[in-house]
């Protein structure tokens, strides 16, 4: 009998203490973490749910450790996030990222390194399955960030000129924000990237797969009760009638989310081709 278990974060605010002032309020997040945990208790998980000030890098790392602990092959862990995504340039220089950048999830008391995400997906079993869900700003690899975003193509997705019209209906922590965290953080990011070593040596033994909001040169849009890809998932999963594996899933997805917000499926490593074809959400 498989075990599943799962950890869902959703913050509708940072600690400005932490950010230089700014709080990165949200609207939707919360609710998106409390309806993607009541999606995973009835299919079978035991979850846990991280909302804003608990949402911190302490509090996400321990939950992880702990599941990664109880898991074992033939088991399932699923990670949900809901809140703002960012940027910080990747120290390692990697020649497989383009613009040699490193996405981050914005949590509660600094930002969360993919690196780091997926060091913590590294510490669980082989056969172990792993599915991760990203309601954020430039989450379509979860690994590799490909394409800055410039201030051009957020106007272009938003239609307008106006920066905090972009900020507040998206969730993107605001590029101006993003440096100023970075330049006073730069010496304690780069450590973590160093010490965390090559990355595709990182990737390729991490067997995961990603449904994301958007491209990773693309936003992610807040909404007023639900993230636009956290509602539409649930609309398609209706609650449980979907039928079909992970790829028809993110499919009927995408074929509802507008042009300008793309959702992603990525997988890192060699997860097993059952584990792509099975009904989401399978213990």
């Amino acid at each position: 009998m498989a075990t599943g278990i799962s950890l869902h974060i959703g913050l509708n605010k940072v600690d400005p203490a932490q950010y230089g002032g700014w709080d990165g309020e949200l609207v939707a997040c919360e609710q998106d973490a409390h309806d993607m945990a009541r999606l995973a208790r009835a299919a079978g998980f035991g979850d846990t749910t991280l909302l804003t000030p608990d949402g911190t890098v302490d509090n996400v790392t321990k939950e992880l450790r702990k599941a990664a602990k109880r898991l074992k092959s033939g088991d399932i862990m699923l990670f949900t996030y809901s809140g703002h995504g960012g940027q910080v340039p990747d120290a390692e220089g990697s020649d497989d990222e383009r613009d040699e950048f490193d996405e981050t999830l914005v949590l509660f008391d600094r930002q969360f390194l993919d690196d780091e995400l997926h060091r913590e997906f590294g510490r669980f079993a082989e056969g172990v399955r792993i599915a991760a869900l990203l309601d954020c700003c430039h989450s379509g690899s979860g690994i590799e960030v490909r394409d800055v975003l410039t201030p051009e193509a957020m106007q272009e997705q938003f239609q307008t000129r106006d920066p905090d019209e972009i900020e507040n209906a998206s969730r993107l922590m605001p590029v101006a924000k993003q440096v100023e965290i970075y330049q006073r953080d730069q010496q304690f990011f780069q450590e973590i990237q160093r010490g965390l070593g090559d990355k595709q040596a990182r990737n390729d033994g991490v067997n995961a797969l990603l449904i994301s909001a958007c491209q990773d040169n693309q936003l992610a849009s807040d909404g007023p009760v639900n993230g636009a890809f956290t509602g539409t998932l649930l609309d398609v999963w209706d609650n449980g009638a979907f039928r079909g594996g992970y790829r028809a899933f993110h499919r009927d997805i995408l074929e509802r989310m507008p042009a300008t917000q793309s959702p992603n499926f990525y997988v890192t490593g060699r997860p097993d081709d059952r584990f792509l074809e099975e009904r989401p959400f399978t213990v």
